[in-house]
């Protein structure tokens, strides 16, 4: 099956070029000309696409906040920023965003295949079609279903999807708590780390063999959280 692109990109000539060469390598692309119109056709499929090429600067909506209200959909969606600004302070703001990477123009384009190439098998590994497994459990992103290490099924909220999609997206990787924050909650939401905190005991009483000695899911005191298989 096809990985699925969702590009938004202003720049004409090159939104072309992007779309021409990446049905080349056998992705199916869509292509988006403002940030408003990649907005409505990423909430119309939120699952269907396996990653984002983003422009910065937009019309009507920027890449940065195009990726914030994707993000709200589907909390892992990998997103690439494409800008003409090499900026300390936009690249701060991509990665504070949760960004996989960030290409300044001109770029090269064998380069730029590959990072996409490599973000998409990474993002994609240990998952098919939506369920992730792993030694604990299983957790459809389909049906907002998990099955719990005792094999009883649970239906869990949208967010609590979201936050086990962010953290099962890379196993291993700390993430801090603004990142979470900023992945699952709208900024006047006034989430806070206990809000997180609740979350995380909710999953290690599902998931753990013994909630007080996580195995799978663990705060990182001062850090964030970071999930292990």
């Amino acid at each position: 099956m096809k990985a699925s692109i969702l590009i938004a990109e202003d720049e004409e000539s090159l939104a072309n070029t992007l779309k021409l060469n990446l049905q080349i390598e056998g992705y199916d692309v869509t292509l988006c000309r403002n940030g408003l119109d990649a907005l409505r056709t990423f909430k119309a499929r939120p699952r269907e696409f396996d990653l984002a090429l983003l422009d910065v600067m937009m019309p009507g909506l920027s890449g940065f906040d195009l990726c914030g209200e994707m993000r709200l959909e589907n909390p892992g969606f990998p997103v690439i920023f494409l800008t003409a600004r090499n900026d300390l302070a936009d690249k701060r703001e991509g990665l504070r965003l949760g960004a996989d990477d960030y290409v300044t123009k001109p770029f090269d384009l064998e380069e730029l295949l590959l990072r996409i190439t490599n973000l998409i098998r990474r993002t994609s590994a240990g998952s098919e079609q939506g369920l992730f497994t792993f030694s604990a459990g299983k957790i459809d992103f389909r049906t907002f279903e998990i099955t719990d290490r005792q094999g009883i099924p649970h239906a869990l909220s949208k967010r609590e999807m979201g936050f086990l999609q962010l953290l099962t997206s890379e196993p291993g990787r700390v993430f801090s708590r603004e990142e979470i924050i900023n992945a699952l909650w709208q900024p006047d939401e006034n989430a806070s780390s206990r809000t997180i905190d609740n979350y995380i005991l909710t999953f290690r009483k599902l998931f753990e063999a013994d909630p007080r000695q996580p195995v799978h899911f663990h705060s990182v005191r001062g850090v964030g959280y970071r999930f292990t298989p």
